[in-house]
């Protein structure tokens, strides 16, 4: 007889106990669980403490989309939240503002803001050249990558030709395309926006 997966025995008439279940495993099973709610829907965490890190991981991730209710508990019971699915899909919102970042931190240099969403699609980061600052000659990676720029001008050096960029330029750079981008005398600010690498959804550990 096959045994039940650790999922069906923690899992019981919309109640969902982790508390028997590896710390790493935690977090995944638990949106897993959200992820196949309707609208409405909603199913009761136990957990052996306060899972004030989780809580953090929703509101990052799906804020709006879903409610967060403590319910009567005891020691013996563990730590008992009920979690609400409010809409079929995460909503959409603001996630910065690239003309405040590029005035507040004048002197930043690197990325200076990054998508930090957890479960995504892609991946998107701010970056920051200083005056006559480049990025070495380098094979992309095998992802299409869209540049905007936000501030600033320079070059792409590619294997054929040049192309100067500016402020507002939107730029193609095709995957595995040779490159290196060299800032100007005002130094250069811009968004890079690609696919995100497979392999790099690693689960948050529990603390």
């Amino acid at each position: 007889m096959t045994e039940p997966r650790s999922e069906e025995l923690v899992s019981r008439r919309g109640t969902l106990d982790v508390r028997t279940v590896p710390k790493p495993r935690r977090h995944p099973l638990v949106f897993a669980r959200f992820d196949a709610l309707a609208a409405g829907e909603s199913f009761v965490l136990v957990n052996s403490h306060d899972p004030k890190h989780l809580r953090d991981e929703f509101d990052r991730d799906h804020p709006g989309a879903f409610e967060w209710t403590y319910l009567p508990s005891d020691d013996k019971r563990g730590w008992r939240i009920r979690i609400t699915r409010r809409t079929e899909a995460d909503l959409p919102r603001v996630l910065t503002d690239t003309a405040g970042l590029i005035d507040s931190r004048p002197d930043a240099r690197g990325a200076v803001w990054r998508l930090d969403i957890t479960r995504r699609h892609l991946d998107a980061n701010v970056i920051r050249l200083g005056p006559e600052e480049r990025i070495d000659a380098h094979l992309g990676p095998d992802l299409d990558v869209l540049l905007h720029i936000l501030d600033g001008a320079g070059q792409i050096l590619t294997s054929g030709e040049s192309i100067p960029i500016h402020a507002g330029a939107l730029v193609w750079l095709p995957r595995r395309s040779r490159r290196a981008v060299l800032a100007g005398s005002q130094g250069l600010t811009y968004l890079s926006v690609h696919p995100r690498r497979p392999g790099l959804n690693i689960a948050t550990p529990e603390q």
